[in-house]
């Protein structure tokens, strides 16, 4: 169940990214980013209302708003590396470096949490990840120029801290940790539609876009949490770090992008991984 469920996240995730990212080709990629993560806390807490998860544990040891507080901010300073770095550098070089966060968590979940692989599943997860990084299309041989390098590291930094501590405050309450997130970061998106002046030229007609958007995204990270809690962190938190490969595969289907061959190796490579995961695990 934690394996198909993080896949599911996984998916929602690429989703949200590619049409994201589409947007962001037009509009400033700040906007697009503040206006979905406000919907995704209005979304965030009609479901908390809805369920009543108001009442899980928020503070003490075990409580979810000190770990989604972090992982909002962490996962903020992940997106301005991450746009910072794709304004410098090539997305060849930057996105498949931003990708490997989901080494963060794991090697939390190994170094403090204790868990283990056998040897079958640690291969599946070396496939996974390495797929991962092969199927956002590395630039290989133009070398890697230092400040984008930084940035995108700085990006895979902040983005597994905020998984981490996603995990942390799932084990009291998923969707409340991830409403604690986008709580934590209103103000700040507040304050870049406050600076465009605006929605930096969205309207009506990109509100169902948006809508769709702020909720894959909030989704996957409360999927992704749930996964955390019915299994290994560890192995949640790879199967969830693949989301480049549905991105890739939705540019390819409907923006007729060519794939590379290194992104047809690191799907395969994926594949493979997961396919070990799910048969050892």
């Amino acid at each position: 169940m934690a394996a198909l469920l993080a896949l599911i996240s996984s998916g929602m995730w690429g989703a949200a990214d590619y049409l994201a990212g589409n947007l962001s080709k037009k509009f400033a990629p700040t906007a697009v980013l503040a206006v979905t993560q406000i919907i995704g806390l209005i979304f965030g807490l009609l479901l908390a209302i809805t369920t009543g998860a108001f009442d899980a544990q928020a503070l003490g040891e075990g409580g979810y708003l000190i770990p989604g507080i972090a992982a909002g901010f962490a996962g903020y300073f992940g997106l301005i590396c991450l746009y910072r770095a794709l304004a410098t550098g090539r997305m060849g070089v930057v996105s498949p470096i931003s990708a490997m966060s989901g080494i963060v968590p794991v090697l939390y979940a190994l170094i403090f949490l204790g868990e283990r692989f056998g040897p079958l599943v640690a291969i599946g997860v070396i496939f996974a990840l390495l797929g991962a990084f092969l199927a956002s299309g590395p630039e290989l041989s133009q070398g890697f120029p230092l400040k984008p390098v930084f940035l995108a590291l700085g990006a895979a930094v902040g983005f597994g801290i905020a998984l981490t501590f996603m995990a942390q405050g799932s084990e009291s309450s998923a969707l409340m940790t991830m409403v604690s997130m986008r709580g934590a970061t209103f103000f700040v998106s507040v304050a870049i539609l406050f600076r465009l002046r605006g929605t930096g030229g969205l309207g009506k007609s990109h509100i169902g876009l948006l809508l769709f958007i702020g909720v894959a995204d909030f989704s996957a990270n409360l999927i992704l949490g749930i996964a955390t809690t019915r299994g290994l962190v560890s192995l949640a938190m790879v199967l969830g770090s693949l989301y480049p490969i549905m991105t890739a595969l939705l540019a390819f289907v409907f923006l007729k992008e060519r794939l590379h061959r290194v992104q047809y190796v690191g799907i395969a490579s994926a594949v493979f991984g997961v396919a070990m995961i799910a048969a050892f695990s």
